[in-house]
């Protein structure tokens, strides 16, 4: 079952995935050669509380960490390890807030120095996915317009879209209906409406779609050992469009990169 937020959940969810972004904002800066996941982890778990927030994953599912840290050729779902991260690798790094009662989710790519140029093109690939799919989510569409659009747009590129493991439906539980794929065909699923918040999140390999689980019970991998990329925004549909409640402009700064891809799914201009 769908549950439609007012517009004032959906403010206060706006706050939960602000905590996200910021959080995601200051690991931009500690994401370097050298250091370990943990490290991470422990400063993610940190500043989520400094925010008067608590951590969304940890403990859900029984899940161990803050953070979700997928490195190279892990998909989503990567524990936290000591293993230190070096120049070349890419790590995906998910991260969720509870604050008001609802849940932030929201999930980026980083570069650990210099990445291979067919990894680069991966990233851009899957990122661009990612506003391909929020396009979809207005009214009068249903589920499988987002997924079909985001994956005709990996699967022209020679990509693989991960069949697995989905989006969802966001609020007071961290997963809600709908299911969101990456994959479908226009016109199937469940029709979007007004006061709908999901968390729409493309995870594209660099070969097969085909994945596997490691032993720890967590972290998904893709078959042939190729990288994979992931990001994710939280949505609310009001007025029958997308807005994007979460944002990557922290990331944005700490990185030094420039980009409009999330104005036009923003009211009025967003303020820092």
């Amino acid at each position: 079952m769908i549950i439609v937020k007012t517009q004032e959940e959906i403010e206060l969810m706006r706050q939960s995935a602000l905590v996200v972004s910021k959080t995601l904002g200051m690991l931009a800066k500690e994401v370097k050669a050298g250091v370990t996941t943990k490290q991470l982890d422990t400063l993610a778990e940190d500043y989520i509380r400094a925010q008067g927030a608590l951590p969304g994953f940890l403990g859900l599912y029984d899940c161990p960490s803050t953070l979700l840290c997928s490195v190279n050729d892990a998909v989503v779902h990567g524990l936290p390890t000591d293993v230190p991260l070096k120049d070349g690798d890419i790590v995906s790094i998910d991260c969720g807030a509870f604050m008001n009662d609802f849940y932030g989710d929201h999930a980026y790519t980083f570069e650990i120095g210099e990445v291979a140029p067919e990894t680069k093109k991966l990233i851009e690939v899957t990122k661009e996915s990612l506003y391909v799919g929020i396009r979809e989510f207005k009214l009068g569409n249903r589920v499988g317009d987002v997924g079909y659009a985001i994956q005709q747009h990996c699967e022209a590129q020679g990509y693989g879209v991960v069949r697995e493991l989905v989006g969802h439906g966001l609020g007071r539980k961290m997963h809600e209906d709908p299911e969101m794929p990456n994959y479908g065909r226009r016109g199937r699923g469940k029709k979007f409406i007004n006061g709908m918040v999901v968390a729409i999140e493309p995870m594209i390999n660099g070969g097969t779609h085909r994945v596997k689980q490691l032993k720890d019970g967590w972290t998904i991998v893709t078959q042939d050992g190729k990288p994979s990329v992931h990001f994710e925004h939280d949505i609310a549909l009001i007025d029958g469009k997308p807005e994007i409640l979460s944002t990557f402009a922290y990331v944005h700064e700490a990185l030094g990169i420039v980009s409009d891809a999330e104005d036009e799914f923003r009211k009025g201009v967003f303020v820092m």
